[in-house]
């Protein structure tokens, strides 16, 4: 659990400073659970040039309330909470002082977003909270205001926790959370677990990750985890202390941080990967007619069209491309034999078999195949569901190579690449990937698909 928080201050020397606002955001990892907003009578006057910051006047705290006044239900909304503060070292700093005044010694995990930002999102120019979020695509509204700040760095936060790949951060809060009583512990990890789309991660006592895995409803998926009779499932079942998840929107990039992070983290209880998820591919040439000819072969040389995860599903797909685009069978190895194939004798295919249709238009039909199920060479952006209804994700595909996934806010529009670059979490371009998507796409013919121009 993160207490994410905003502090605005009088200025003036240094340990001499008082709070003049306070927001604190209660934040699980994925939705904000509790809040608390005030301002603060800091009982000495504010600094001009302060005041020209954040509009924040003397007059306006003559009411309100004295820190001692609030500072019971800080305690109480930071409690088993890490500290997240953009410049975390100021704000922490600021409390503990306050708090030190009243003679109580406030203690509490902390992180910073400046330091996890530089880790995560590198090579920006500027890393204060206002010039990273515009460059991130990230909303900010009451700039040097607590909430306005606070919001857009719970936000910010949100963000880093998906490029974090290492699960680091994931792992630290697990570490750190108090530990539950063994007794019905399975049942108590499933009650705090949604029915969403998402990855999944099973922990051990010392917070490593067990387990990894996605599921459209993460909540039914963990409990088939606990009630397996299986020997590997039972022996997980001894093992998990705690679960965390990681909300994705839509099943895509479930599926591709699933792939990337099991091979990255090598959970105990998965499978290792040592084979790809796909096992045939489509290719296509040209024939001494000048024919485009397509062929289903075993998958892993260059230049591929598109994966399939067995030679049945690339068969019942490429049957359906046939019709779709009125190939030769004959032409896309279906059909064996000589003479017309036998969707010419039925009129579906227009002849290419026996030299009744003419090279230019039969290719002019495989090239539109073959233009819309690959995406080598391609520039584009996949458009789809987010984590809330105010989000999309987005799925960056620049050059035929795919570069990863992100979030962004729809009020916000994504029509720069040096934008998408900085919102996208870096991914491995390899096959599994590339399988994955083809495969998605082939699924969701309804998705936004946005093409970039190479000048962007």
């Amino acid at each position: 659990m993160y207490a994410i928080l905003d502090i605005e201050t009088t200025g003036g020397k240094y340990n001499e400073e008082g709070i003049t606002e306070i927001a604190i955001y209660k934040f699980d990892g994925h939705q904000i659970t509790d809040q608390f907003i005030s301002l603060v009578n800091p009982e000495k006057p504010i600094q001009p040039f302060v005041v020209n910051l954040t509009g924040i006047n003397n007059e306006m705290l003559r009411n309100a309330p004295k820190f001692y006044e609030v500072a019971r239900r800080i305690v109480e909304i930071t409690t088993d909470c890490v500290v997240v503060a953009h410049n975390a070292k100021f704000d922490y700093r600021i409390l503990r002082t306050e708090f030190r005044r009243l003679g109580f010694e406030y203690e509490r995990r902390s992180l910073c977003t400046v330091e996890l930002s530089k880790k995560l999102i590198p090579g920006q120019e500027s890393y204060s909270l206002g010039k990273l979020v515009r460059a991130l695509g990230i909303p900010l509204s009451d700039r040097h205001r607590a909430t306005g700040d606070a919001q857009a760095t719970v936000k910010l936060f949100k963000m880093l926790l998906a490029k974090d790949l290492d699960k680091d951060i994931l792992k630290d809060a697990v570490r750190a959370e108090p530990k539950r009583h063994l007794d019905s512990k399975l049942v108590n990890m499933l009650e705090d677990l949604p029915g969403i789309t998402g990855v999944y991660y099973l922990h051990d006592e010392e917070g490593e990750i067990l387990y990894i895995g996605k599921s459209k409803n993460i909540k039914k998926r963990v409990n088939q985890h606990f009630t397996n009779e299986h020997h590997k499932s039972r022996q997980m079942q001894k093992e998990v202390a705690s679960v965390s998840y990681e909300a994705t929107g839509n099943e895509l990039i479930a599926l591709l941080k699933e792939n990337q992070e099991i091979k990255r983290n090598r959970p105990k209880y998965n499978k290792a990967l040592k084979r790809n998820v796909f096992s045939h591919a489509l290719y296509h040439f040209t024939d001494e007619k000048g024919f485009i000819n397509f062929k289903i072969g075993i998958a892993g040389r260059a230049n591929s069209i598109t994966t399939f995860s067995s030679l049945k599903r690339a068969r019942n797909v490429l049957e359906m491309w046939v019709e779709e685009y009125e190939l030769c069978k004959r032409l896309c190895r279906l059909e064996k034999g000589t003479g017309n194939c036998f969707n010419y004798s039925i009129k579906t295919c227009h002849g290419a078999c026996v030299d009744e249709e003419s090279t230019e238009t039969y290719n002019e039909r495989a090239r539109e195949l073959i233009a819309n199920h690959t995406y080598s060479r391609q520039n584009m952006i996949v458009i789809d569901r987010g984590r809330d209804i105010d989000e999309k994700s987005a799925l960056l595909v620049e050059d035929g190579e795919f570069k990863g996934v992100g979030y962004y806010n729809l009020n916000h529009q994504i029509n720069h690449l040096d934008i998408i670059r900085s919102i996208i979490t870096p991914m491995k371009n390899d096959r599994d990937a590339q399988h994955i998507i083809q495969s998605y796409l082939r699924r969701n013919k309804r998705l936004k698909i946005i093409q970039l121009s190479v000048h962007e």
